[in-house]
């Protein structure tokens, strides 16, 4: 008996593995109301607790206006158990306090800003370990702009120029977040320095939820898919899976 459960121990975990769901950007103005209320019913609905991480926003001092503009925003939703952390540096990423909130969340939710310092920030800190805990145990994870950005394996920093690793909750990929607006302009750039990787360009209003073995296009814009050379551009409803 104590072998058959090993054995089929895998199989459970994959089942109580919670969704991803990486959006565009332009996060908070009303355009992502339908991938957000998917996230929210996944989560567990209205009373789901819900943690925003500002930490991006924080390089400009703008984390507090920015995570209360994300709290006002699910609260909008019908969301009764929102908040936003003060995570906003590498001390602050280990704060036990901090990890304890992610680590009973159901929906945790990055938000878009300065890429590099919220990758540098997250990357191997005791709150992406919890945050990587919830997500085994059921979480949403949900990324915007930066936020999306930083949950692949490698992201794209334009302050730096360069190609850096990512914290890799979705393996072989790389977003290109405002794809219809400046983000496009990445893709031939990131191609060259990212020939096996996937690029995923992720329209403003767009978000790409993980279903199954797949992702699904949810809101007003398209996912554009960088891939072996050829490109494949998917709209609302649509279903596609990557490497596939």
């Amino acid at each position: 008996m104590a072998g058959a459960a090993r054995m089929h121990r895998p199989v459970l975990e994959a089942l109580l593995m919670g969704h991803i769901l990486l959006e565009g950007g332009a996060e908070f103005g009303g355009a992502m109301r339908e991938p957000d209320l998917r996230a929210i019913t996944l989560a567990g609905g209205e009373d789901a607790p819900i943690r925003i991480l500002p930490t991006a926003a924080a390089p400009d001092h703008n984390h507090v206006r920015a995570g209360n503009n994300g709290m006002r925003w699910f609260r909008s939703l019908g969301v009764r158990d929102v908040e936003s952390l003060p995570l906003i540096d590498a001390a602050s990423a280990d704060d036990p306090a901090i990890a304890d909130s992610l680590r009973a969340a159901r929906l945790i939710y990055l938000l878009g800003g300065f890429t590099g310092h919220l990758g540098q920030t997250l990357k191997g800190s005791r709150a992406w370990e919890a945050t990587l805990e919830a997500h085994r145990k059921g979480a949403v994870i949900a990324g915007s702009s930066a936020g999306a950005m930083v949950l692949c394996e490698h992201y794209y920093d334009p302050g730096r120029g360069r190609v850096e690793q990512g914290l890799n909750l979705v393996p072989g990929a790389c977003v290109l977040p405002h794809h219809n607006t400046f983000g496009k302009n990445w893709a031939g750039k990131l191609r060259g320095l990212l020939p096996g990787s996937t690029l995923l360009g992720l329209d403003e209003s767009t978000g790409m939820l993980t279903e199954g073995v797949g992702w699904l296009v949810l809101g007003g814009g398209t996912v554009t898919i960088y891939s072996n050379e050829q490109n494949a551009v998917y709209k609302r409803d649509q279903r596609f899976v990557l490497g596939g």
